[in-house]
């Protein structure tokens, strides 16, 4: 029996500067190499991305430094293994040389069911209600993780 629902993950983070600049120099150069390995991990489903493979040129809020993923996984396990483990890791390590401290909830999970995608205004609102009415079905972190919703009789 397949999944009925996957997990979508947003992540934000507001850049030291424009990804041009020499600020966000080490970031950019790891890019396509992290992404590359997101796409390969066991149970990556799908990610937000322009033509050329990363999501950084997509301006999805009004400030112009923030950047965003978005992604869809299998399960809870499949992203934080890619998460919290190897080459992601030592990047996540890194983050403060690229990116300011941000108010409010930068990363938000959420169920959708199996076969649909997130939309960038899904994100935008499973943020708003995570920093809102903190972690429930509707919006939650690695912290305090919700179950799937119930599977239904096939």
């Amino acid at each position: 029996m397949s999944a009925q629902f996957h997990l979508a993950q947003v992540n934000i983070a507001r850049a030291k500067g424009p990804m041009d600049s020499p600020v966000m120099r080490g970031f950019v150069e790891q890019l396509d190499r992290i992404n590359a390995l997101a796409d390969r991990s066991p149970g990556f489903v799908w990610r937000l991305q322009t033509e050329e493979g990363d999501a950084t040129a997509l301006q999805v809020f009004e400030d112009e430094r923030i950047i965003v993923n978005l992604s869809v996984w299998a399960s809870i396990e499949a992203l934080k293994d890619y998460v919290y483990s190897g080459e992601h890791l030592e990047i996540l390590k890194d983050k403060k040389r690229w990116f300011e401290k941000m108010p409010g909830p930068i990363l938000a999970l959420w169920w959708i069911p199996a076969g649909t995608l997130p939309t960038v205004d899904d994100a935008r609102q499973a943020l708003q209600t995570l920093s809102v009415r903190g972690p429930s079905t509707a919006a939650f972190s690695f912290a305090r993780p919700f179950p799937a919703p119930q599977m239904l009789p096939a």
